[in-house]
């Protein structure tokens, strides 16, 4: 169970940091947002994975991980939106032909991390979830 609420501590980091960081009304790292946002849907499937004794590869893909989950536990994400957060932890966050991220991709992407967190935390025991 110490492992489950690190998973979750950290999620919650990486959801503070991209609501905190959007926040900014000049020179706002949005890739950073995205990839932050990105974070905290790999952390809480890594979490239940984890609560529910499911061994997951070392990976930051979203549809992986989402594959492993067990069925009957969906996830609101379609296709196009795991795989653009699967390209917000990886291929958007180092040089390369890449269309620019605007702050409507990064509300979207925090938007995205929100619905996820909020359909999965009630999977979690509540003393998991105490910081």
């Amino acid at each position: 169970m110490v492992l489950v609420k690190e998973w979750i501590f950290y999620a919650e980091e990486d959801f503070r940091n991209a609501e905190h960081t959007l926040t900014m009304t000049e020179n706002c790292p949005f890739s950073t947002v995205c990839f932050h946002a990105q974070q905290v849907v790999e952390k809480y499937i890594k979490a239940f994975l984890t609560l529910r004794a499911i061994p997951f590869a070392r990976t930051h893909d979203i549809e992986n991980l989402i594959h492993q989950l067990p069925e009957g536990i969906q996830i609101p994400l379609s296709v196009e939106e795991q795989r653009l957060l699967t390209d917000y932890a990886t291929v958007s966050r180092y040089p390369g032909e890449w269309e620019p991220i605007d702050r409507c991709d990064a509300k979207s992407a925090v938007a995205l991390a929100k619905k996820v967190r909020e359909m999965i935390r009630p999977y979690f025991p509540g003393k998991t979830l105490e910081s």
